[in-house]
């Protein structure tokens, strides 16, 4: 039986710049496969390669799967599904499956809008995808789909959601099939060599509002320090890989592995340069171990700061902050390590003035390198749903970081992108005229200097921040900027998105003037003991996170919390799930019975 994998080709002026990243997903996917004996699996980069449509469809023909799966984040889920709908038209007999968070929490309003998608799968995808794979080889899969857990589909016009399957708990058994990418076309600009983008965790221990990664992976898990150094010295040694950056919305979080995974590395002189995502908070917390950190090979620190916007709610919160944000910096620095600050704009209350200050921010800290990213709120967050009438639109190709989606009250869209446009002329000209040139020798000039030829490549190829596509030149031109939002596309009904997920973690504290922050700007601390070393490692992730909620002895903990088995009400729900949530597209709705991500069986 053959199974094709495509990567949608979706493109936006943000991360991309730096590179192409490789998409680890289909890796892991892969692995689970041919672990269970399903050897003719492949893989199409259409995003890498830059595939169009037809030459897509030519492809799918040629090969002729049986079954074609497909991944999507909001941004790229129209292109997802259009890749979906192609392959039924080459290949009317392949079973085309849909994942990702979107598609996971979104997914009553994916298939009314894609009938061509013939299931979704919902959260975690190795383990689901072999029990489909299963199913499709014994030719059984029409009769038993409803008994595969975590799935979403449609019979005679009803959206069908199978119990949640659980999250997969041991993530070091999987084991990434890493071959099936095309390495020499994943290359780091700033460095010039190829990148990797493994991970040490899934999940994050709390539930911030404007975050989802949380909803998606449900529990907080992390796998051995030893594993996945073991992964990057196979990545290293057999396919080239020069740089990784760990996927981890927050590695540090876990300051036990963390450490263990950096001594890791020191000790089998693994020799990369990698970089992370992480919070002021621990860089504070880990102020005497950051030469350590830099020795193990971390050179690039992406620090998760306030909006401006925000912070001017509140001013004892933004003096507190502002300081902290300015130390973190600094430290980074001295210990030898780039930093860059990241701030979130185009909120309701955003001005001129507070963009002005983001701006001052900046250079009263002195990162090395600053992104402003637009606010993008995730259709499935809480956020998203308390926000109401204030999201105007929904054309989901657009929330990429780099389009306004909020419209500010004080400003027309195509003013604050200028503006933004203006923080990053001033901020990179001071950088290459008075800073760059003096920022020593070794590693850290090598990869500023080779960050400013990633930012000077994609300004003059008009690919960042998508100016070439809304026909931005500079400030003469904002006038005629134009975002081409797709305005057919409605707000999904509240009822239609899977709001509410249960967790393990105590209820998220985190006070009201942090919601906008940006990814690992939260305050909260894990306690060390919440995740045992001696613990076995569970989950391997795709391209999100991947951590373990450790527990002693076994390993294994249940959606309740407890130990595996433990014989509660709660682990007895979890186990034989509620009942499949039902409705009608396009007609009369019966009373659904509302499941929930995480309580449908997890």
């Amino acid at each position: 039986m053959r199974i094709l994998f495509i990567h949608p080709n979706y493109h936006s002026g943000g991360a991309e710049i730096a590179g192409n990243w490789p998409p680890a997903w289909v890796a892991y996917l892969a692995g689970a496969l041919k672990e269970n004996g399903f050897d003719d699996v492949h893989f199409i980069d259409s995003m890498t390669h830059d595939i169009d449509d037809e030459r897509l469809k030519e492809m799918i023909e040629e090969l002729n799967p049986d079954i074609v799966g497909c991944t999507a984040i909001t941004p790229s889920i129209y292109k997802a599904e259009n890749v979906l709908k192609m392959a039924k038209e080459v290949a009317p007999n392949a079973v085309t499956i849909l994942g990702g968070i979107h598609a996971t929490f979104m997914y009553r309003q994916v298939l009314a809008e894609a009938p061509f998608v013939d299931a979704i799968v919902r959260g975690e995808g190795e383990e689901i995808m072999v029990e489909v794979a299963k199913a499709v080889a014994e030719g059984r899969w029409m009769e038993t789909r409803s008994s595969i857990k975590g799935l979403a589909y449609v019979v005679d016009g009803l959206v069908i959601a199978t119990p949640a399957a659980p999250t997969v708990k041991n993530l070091d058994a999987i084991k990434a099939d890493w071959s099936i990418l095309d390495w020499p076309k994943y290359n780091y600009i700033p460095l010039g060599v190829r990148v990797a983008i493994p991970n040490m965790a899934r999940g994050c221990p709390f539930t911030c509002s404007f975050c989802s990664q949380w909803k998606f992976w449900r529990d907080y898990r992390i796998r051995s320090p030893k594993a996945v150094v073991d992964e990057i010295i196979e990545l290293r040694d057999k396919h080239g890989v020069g740089f990784f950056i760990l996927a981890d919305e927050e590695p540090t979080i876990n300051r036990k592995k963390f450490v263990a995974f950096c001594q890791e590395l020191i000790d089998r002189d693994v020799g990369l340069l990698w970089g992370i995502n992480t919070r002021v908070t621990d860089i504070l917390r880990d102020e005497a171990l950051l030469p350590f950190y830099r020795k193990a090979g971390l050179i690039h620190v992406s620090l998760g700061t306030e909006a401006a916007a925000q912070l001017k709610l509140d001013l004892f919160n933004k003096e507190t902050t502002v300081a902290q944000n300015k130390k973190a910096v600094q430290l980074l620095r001295d210990a030898g390590i780039v930093v860059e600050a990241q701030f979130i704009v185009g909120l309701e209350n955003e001005t001129a003035e507070t963009l002005e200050e983001t701006y001052r921010m900046a250079c009263d800290w002195k990162p090395d390198l600053a992104n402003w990213s637009m606010y993008t709120p995730w259709p499935f967050s809480d956020l998203f749903k308390e926000l109401g009438d204030k999201v105007e639109v929904f054309d989901y190709e657009k929330y990429n970081f780099v389009t306004p989606i909020m419209r500010p009250d004080a400003m027309d869209r195509a003013e604050l992108l200028d503006r933004v446009m203006n923080n990053y002329r001033r901020f990179y000209m001071k950088k290459a005229l008075f800073s760059y040139p003096f920022a020593g020798t070794g590693d850290r000039r090598k990869y500023l200097w080779g960050c400013l030829k990633a930012f000077l490549k994609a300004g003059f190829e008009r690919k960042f921040y998508d100016l070439g596509k809304v026909d931005y030149w500079g400030p003469q031109s904002k006038k005629k900027v134009h975002f081409d939002f797709d305005l057919t596309r409605e707000r999904a009904n509240d009822e239609d998105v899977e709001w509410q997920v249960t967790h393990n973690r105590k209820n998220n504290t985190m006070h009201e003037a942090a919601v906008a922050m940006a990814c690992g700007g939260g305050k909260e601390q894990m306690a060390e003991d919440d995740a045992p070393l001696m613990a076995a490692p569970l989950h391997g992730g795709r391209q999100q996170m991947d951590e373990q909620h450790a527990c002693a002895g076994n390993g294994a903990q249940d959606a309740c919390g407890c130990d595996a088995d433990c014989g509660c009400e709660s682990d007895k729900r979890a186990k034989s799930g509620p009942p499949r949530t039902t409705f009608t597209i396009g007609g009369a709705k019966p009373n659904p019975v509302k499941v929930s991500h995480e309580n449908a069986g997890a």
